[in-house]
């Protein structure tokens, strides 16, 4: 064969272009991609955010009409926010399972089961006051697509409030914790504490803040 031939490099540079050509395409597949899940993950997250404001605002709308707030601290009374019986678990689009009295028990002591009073009691970095640390209970749970009009935005994100009595105030009967957590698609979970007190047009908000 005489090597100066150069019969087939037109086919081989082709076939180097192509190659070339589908590692690209590949490449700007795979960023959209991820690109399309960031987005998702990011409205989902704000999502949640929003709900577990709107869960607040929700039930603070009926604290004025409660003479007694130590019956909400002491779980004897619900908003009027609920889906059904207090404890059990919820469903949600995606299949994955909330469990009303393991969100009650984490938000007390970070564990799934119920929580000792030594545990309640405990001074931690997101309970520092201690025996006056608020014990939550539950106080209105249901779903955010329950409580949206009819034929609007829809959404599959699971509502639970729960109260406890004002940090560092023990015994105060004009002072409420109020801790809500949204639920969403794909893990997404998303915190809102509030401290509100009675006043003279209904209730105030003192504090308001988001828990990692």
């Amino acid at each position: 064969m005489d090597p100066r031939r150069e019969n087939g490099i037109a086919m081989l540079v082709a076939m180097m272009a192509m190659l070339l050509m589908m590692a690209l395409g590949a490449a700007i597949l795979l960023t959209t991609s991820s690109e399309t899940l960031i987005a998702a993950r990011f409205r989902s997250s704000l999502e949640g955010l929003y709900a577990a404001d709107a869960a607040l605002e929700r039930v603070i709308d009926g604290l004025p009409a409660v003479s007694d707030w130590s019956l909400l601290t002491g779980g004897l009374l619900t908003s009027a926010f609920v889906d059904g019986p207090a404890g059990g678990t919820r469903v949600l689009p995606d299949g994955s399972v909330v469990d009303l009295g393991q969100v009650a028990n984490m938000a007390n002591c970070q564990k799934s089961t119920p929580c000792s009073n030594a545990e309640l009691d405990a001074a931690t970095t997101d309970r520092p006051w201690g025996a006056s640390n608020p014990r939550w209970v539950l106080y209105g749970w249901g779903a955010l697509e329950g409580e949206l009009p009819a034929g609007g935005v829809g959404s599959a994100c699971y509502l639970v409030v729960l109260a406890g009595q004002g940090p560092g105030q023990a015994g105060s009967p004009d002072l409420l914790a109020l801790r809500a957590e949204a639920f969403g698609e794909g893990g997404v979970h998303k915190v809102v504490e509030s401290t509100v007190t009675r006043a003279d047009a209904g209730v105030r908000m003192l504090s308001w803040r988001t828990v990692r």
